[in-house]
């Protein structure tokens, strides 16, 4: 199984911008699917944003629209999750998955990363 690990998590003002990177152990199968998502204290985990190993498909929740941006850097088995306007209902654990359906369902994920705090002050 893929080992991810997520960093770049931090503490920031809202408006300011934080990278999150998710580093694979291993290439993905051309039919990978990497999503970003995200859970709050009390609050059930929440997708974010999704792209495909191989092509330009991307997707993201309607609360991050136009603020986050998924992207992979395939040489280096890389996914980055670029957030800006960042705001302090974004606040939780980040976490990176990986799966093989193009699905927001979390429960389409079978590999995850340990998570990365994002605390964005009012």
């Amino acid at each position: 199984q893929v080992k991810l690990v997520e960093s770049g998590g931090g503490s920031v003002q809202t408006g300011d911008s934080l990278r999150l990177s998710c580093a694979a152990s291993e290439r993905p199968y051309s039919r990978s699917v990497f999503g970003w998502f995200r859970q709050a204290p009390g609050k059930e985990r929440e997708f974010v944003a999704m792209i495909r190993a191989r092509g330009t498909s991307e997707f993201y929740a309607d609360s991050v629209k136009g603020r986050f941006t998924i992207s992979r850097d395939n040489p280096k088995n890389i996914v980055y999750l670029q957030m800006n306007s960042l705001k302090p209902e974004d606040t939780a654990v980040y976490y990176c998955a990986r799966g093989s359906q193009y699905e927001r369902d979390h429960r389409a994920y079978d590999s995850w990363g340990q998570g990365t705090q994002v605390t964005v002050a009012s």
